[in-house]
């Protein structure tokens, strides 16, 4: 059974760091891309950034471009979030989510995942 499992989230002030971590587990690692997204409060899910698990390829909302990086460890079956700089609109719940290679949908598209993660709790205070 596929599971994804997030975590690192946590209260950080503004300008801070946190990284994010995705374990995954039960599924082929490198016929997935794996997406990050952000849900504010009261808001819609919005993809953050995401890694092609075989070639390592990745993209990156432009809101965080500059701030935040998406890595991969294959060999772990882990996929990280470094956010720096954080700010205030960061503030939200994350999720890792499992898309498989040959879908329809870009990887910025919730409906579009496979796999999800529960989320992490992040808190950017001023």
């Amino acid at each position: 059974e596929v599971q994804v499992v997030e975590s690192g989230g946590g209260l950080v002030q503004v300008g801070g760091s946190l990284r994010l971590s995705c374990a995954a587990s039960g599924f082929t690692f490198d016929n997935y891309c794996v997406t990050w997204f952000h849900q504010a409060p009261g808001k819609d899910r919005e993809g953050v950034a995401s890694i092609s698990l075989d070639d390592g390829n990745t993209y990156y909302a432009d809101s965080v471009k500059g701030r935040f990086t998406i890595s991969r460890s294959r060999k772990q079956n882990m996929v990280y979030l470094q956010m720096n700089s954080l700010k205030p609109e960061d503030t939200g719940t994350y999720y890792c989510a499992l898309q498989k290679q040959d879908s329809d949908y870009d990887a910025f598209t919730p409906r579009g995942m496979d796999f999800w993660g529960k989320g992490t709790l992040v808190t950017v205070s001023k």
